[in-house]
């Protein structure tokens, strides 16, 4: 009964994120037609605002799970929203055993997952080093990675537009533990969506 709620809950929340969006932010959606109908999928995009999240979830036409810090538990609507979207929470500065287990796990079973490389708001323009999360799930999983570029939804700019890139596809590396390997991993996903975000 509770999933059933959360089905609903979910299209209607999802359908009002798309309709803000689109009307406020004049939301511009490209390259849909690159990403696969089916089969696990590691969503990430450049993290600039509150806005990239809600707008991945709305335009992306696949049901995933995010993974977001626990910090966002705290807020009442945002909390609401992890219960929706059954967010994955995720410890900040230490590794999270749990979050990691169950990431792998909805990967294994077909789904999707969406996280953020940079690992806050502006991590590049910070100088934050990239996290190399979606390598090594990538490469646990064997799931394909769908880039994605966001610019606009600023102040500055309102008009956002978002561009899902080709999947890639890193099978190869599938079983590979070599810190190198996901390095070269993680360096050629934010290069692709850098250029995305152009």
């Amino acid at each position: 009964m509770k999933n059933a709620i959360r089905v609903v809950i979910k299209k209607i929340v999802r359908g009002a994120i798309y309709l803000w969006c689109k009307i406020y932010y004049k939301a511009e959606v490209k390259g849909l037609e690159n990403i696969p109908k089916d089969g696990p999928l590691i969503f990430c995009g450049n993290h600039r605002t509150y806005l990239d999240p809600p707008l991945i979830v709305a335009t992306a036409k696949r049901d995933m799970r995010f993974l977001a810090k626990e910090e966002l538990a705290k807020n009442p609507f945002l909390n609401t929203l992890k219960w929706v979207f059954e967010a994955i929470l995720v410890k900040r500065d230490e590794k999270d055993v749990t979050a990691i287990k169950e990431t792998l796990k909805t990967l294994k079973d077909g789904k999707c997952i969406a996280l953020f490389p940079e690992g806050t708001r502006n991590g590049l323009e910070k100088g934050e080093k990239v996290k190399d999360g979606v390598a090594f799930f990538a490469v646990r999983t064997g799931a394909q990675i769908v880039p994605c570029g966001i610019k606009g939804g600023t102040k500055e700019n309102r008009k956002v537009t978002i561009t899902y890139g080709k999947p890639l596809d890193y099978s190869k590396y599938k079983g590979n533990k070599d810190k190198e390997v996901l390095e070269k991993i993680t360096q050629e996903v934010m290069e692709n969506i850098i250029e995305l975000a152009k």
